[in-house]
Order: structure tokens, then C-alpha cells, then sequence
């Protein structure tokens, strides 16, 4: 092929390698992967793939196969990592345009939290798209008040920013995007993300959700900067503070801490590790016009200490970070939860509301529930749970993809 030709078909070959010519002609020219067998979920690992075209590369689009040679779909591709292929959907790579495709999805999502669950009407602070099940694998989306952070956990959507953002654009003409990625992802996945330029901004933005206020750090801190998956939990937990003594372990920017002073708890105790946020739950609170006690230190560390002190509260929440990342950590975590439970529950007065939680997707609520019932026996109290919960419904679950169901909130009666 002579260098005029090469320059030609470089200039018709868009960001994923889909010719403008040949997509017009209705014919695909995605790289083809084919599956050794079909994957059980949305996910087709490493062991799972047969073949693959020389001209795949990470982060590709690409048309699926299964092992007899028939269309099986469309995903993203990336040999680096364990999951190789996120399936994106089963449509005919024939009749497939991404950016239709991002067009639609996205719509269906706003509409989801606009227009169906009415969350703009309670809260300036929303998930807009949550992984597998809007039908985006390897993407959350998070909206906070004209601010929408990207967090990525596929290269393939990384590579899709500008479409995303485009795609978005249509119902948020102001939006100014963030990207996030954890170290992790982008070692898992073999990319990096650009350091953002020095713009003057401070990267904070202040947030209402049932009338409480949160400043959020966009650029800092953990996820997109804000939990909004607990928002619901946080009401009804609230409902319990008025004139209770309230101790909230592994607070992070003060959460359900900041809910129930404004619910009028006589005490409020937000113990966290890292001190930016620990700082940050004191602004918070000074934001809303109510006293916390912010502790900056290991909540382990501060049971123990409470024990000792035979200090007890009317209500405790515990929400610590992920313990279970991955199934080699699976026993060890379990243990940690067993023991966080454990000594918690010490802290309980009889009577008292315990607010348990977790964020590891490995461990499903009935897994959870067992965790609470023997950390319950090893500190010799008697739970009555009284509601069982996950994140709200701006976080759906696709029923493909049971991992999605994340979050895990018990509220109980302790004696």
C-alpha cells in the first residue's frame, strides 16, 4: 500500500477502528474476537477467549462471536487485563453505531433519575450512570451540581470520554467533567490518567440532598469525592437521632453523622482515618450550622479506647471502606468484618440502634446478615434487625450482574 493510501484509510478510521465509508455501506470492520464458551454474566475473562484479531488492540471495540462462529455482540476489549471483554450488548455489529448507542443509553439514564425516581427534586448530588446495569461497563457517572465525574474502570470506556461527555452535553449544556480512576484500575487495566492542569479552581463543590448540606472535593478523596449511594440510609437512620448520643465509625466526610446532627442528636462522634476528610466533616458541619466531634484516627483503635472509658451510645454506625476487594482477600475480610461487628456492637446501649454496612460486593446480604448474627454471639448481645437495605434506586442493578448490588445496610435494635 503506497503512504497516500495508508493516510487515507488512517484519516476514515474513527477513535474505536470503524471506517466512515464501510460504516455508510452498513458493513462492520471492528475487530472480531470469538469466545471459547459464553460467559455467564457481561464478563468473558482471559481463559474464556478462543481468538482474536490481529488487529485488536486494548481498549477496542469489538465484534463478539461465540465458539460456532455466530454473532454473540459488541464489546470492549483489553488483553491486559483479566476481564478481557465487557460485553456492551448483543445488538449485530452490522447495525451498530457507538455513538448512537452512548445517545441512547445516557438518555435512558437521566430519564431514570429526572423524570422516573424524581431525584433532582430532594437532591443536587445523584449517580447518573451506574456500571453494567445502563448498560455502561467499566463507567459511574456521578452528578453534583453541574459537575458530572467520570470514574473509569475499563480503558475501553476511558477511550470514549468525548463521546460520553458529548452524549451527556444534550442534558447538561454547562456540565464540567472530571475524570477519576483509582491507581488500582489503572494498573489492572494498563492505562494512565493525565494530571490535571492547574486551572486556579479549587475542585469543591457544595451539594444539598434532603435539605443537608455537604462541600464535595471533586479532585481528592475516595470514589467521585461523595457517597451518594447512602442517602436513603442516611434519612432513616436520622429519624432515630432527635436527643440520642450518636457515634458514626469510619464517618469519612461526616455522612450520617452531619444527618443526625441536624436531626437534633444531643451528641454527635465522627471518627475517621484520613485527616483531609476527617477535616472535611467539620466543614461540614460548621456548613450546616451544628457542633460535631470530629475524630481523625483508627476507629479499631477508638472502640477499644470507648470500652475501656465503659463509654456507650444510643446509636452507632459502622461503614467502613471496602474490606473484600478480590477473592484472594475473601476469608481475611470476612474476619475483619466479623471483629469490626464484634466491637461495635460493645458500643451499643441496651436498646440502642446499630447501623451496620458494607461495600464489598463479594459478600451478599445473606452473607452480611450471618457476619451480624455471630458478631452479635461473640459480644454476647441479642439483635433484632429491623430493615435491610442496599443504595438507592439511582444505583440499579442489572440482573446479569448480581455484583452490582454493592451496598449492604442493616439497622438493628440491640439488648
Amino acid at each position: 500500500m503506497e503512504k497516500s493510501e495508508k493516510e487515507t484509510v488512517k484519516n476514515n478510521i474513527g477513535d474505536h477502528g470503524i471506517s466512515g465509508d464501510a460504516a455508510k455501506a452498513g458493513m462492520s470492520v471492528l475487530p472480531k474476537v470469538k469466545l471459547s464458551h459464553a460467559p455467564a454474566g457481561p464478563n468473558a475473562y482471559r481463559r474464556m477467549i478462543a481468538d482474536v484479531d490481529r488487529n485488536a488492540r486494548q481498549g477496542d471495540l469489538v465484534s463478539v462471536y461465540d465458539k460456532n462462529g455466530n454473532i454473540y455482540g459488541i464489546g470492549l476489549y483489553n488483553p491486559h487485563s483479566q476481564i478481557s471483554l465487557r460485553i456492551l450488548t448483543r445488538e449485530n455489529p452490522l447495525e451498530f453505531s457507538i455513538d448512537a448507542y452512548l445517545k441512547e443509553k445516557i438518555g435512558r439514564a437521566v430519564e431514570l433519575r429526572r423524570d422516573i425516581l424524581h431525584i433532582f427534586d430532594i437532591s443536587s448530588a445523584c449517580r447518573l450512570v451506574h456500571d453494567y446495569a445502563d448498560g455502561l461497563p467499566g463507567l459511574t457517572a456521578d452528578y453534583y451540581r453541574d459537575n458530572i465525574v467520570l470514574e473509569f474502570y475499563s480503558v475501553g470506556m476511558y477511550r470514549l470520554a468525548s463521546k460520553i461527555e458529548a452524549a451527556f452535553r444534550e442534558y447538561f449544556p454547562n456540565a464540567v467533567f472530571h475524570h477519576r480512576a483509582t491507581s488500582y484500575t489503572q494498573e489492572m487495566e494498563n492505562f494512565e490518567l493525565p494530571v490535571p492542569a492547574e486551572d486556579g479552581r479549587t475542585g469543591r463543590v457544595r451539594i444539598t440532598e434532603n435539605g443537608v448540606q455537604f462541600e464535595v472535593n471533586l479532585r481528592a478523596g475516595f470514589k467521585t469525592g461523595f457517597f451518594c449511594d447512602q442517602r436513603e440510609n442516611r434519612q432513616f437512620v436520622a429519624s432515630f437521632a432527635k436527643g440520642k448520643t450518636f457515634l458514626d465509625l469510619c464517618a469519612y466526610t461526616g455522612g450520617f453523622g452531619i444527618y443526625a446532627a441536624k436531626a437534633g442528636a444531643s451528641e454527635v462522634t465522627c471518627v475517621e482515618l484520613d485527616p483531609d476528610a476527617s477535616a472535611q466533616s467539620k466543614r461540614n458541619a460548621n456548613i450546616n450550622g451544628v457542633k460535631i466531634n470530629a475524630v481523625c484516627g483508627d476507629a479499631f483503635m477508638y472502640m477499644r479506647q470507648m470500652i475501656e472509658n465503659k463509654r456507650r451510645y444510643d446509636i452507632v454506625v459502622l461503614d467502613p471502606y471496602k474490606l473484600i476487594s478480590s477473592r484472594t482477600e475473601y476469608e481475611r475480610g470476612l474476619f475483619k468484618y466479623r471483629d469490626f461487628n464484634r466491637i461495635a456492637l460493645s458500643l451499643v446501649k441496651k436498646g440502642g440502634i446499630f447501623v451496620t454496612c458494607s461495600c464489598s460486593g463479594l459478600v451478599d446480604m445473606k452473607e452480611f446478615s450471618w457476619i451480624l448474627r455471630g458478631a452479635g454471639h461473640a459480644a454476647g448481645r441479642k439483635i433484632q434487625m429491623l430493615r435491610k437495605s442496599g443504595a438507592g434506586g439511582d444505583h440499579p442493578v442489572a440482573a446479569e450482574y448480581p455484583e452490582g448490588e454493592y451496598l449492604k445496610c442493616i439497622v438493628s435494635r440491640v439488648d
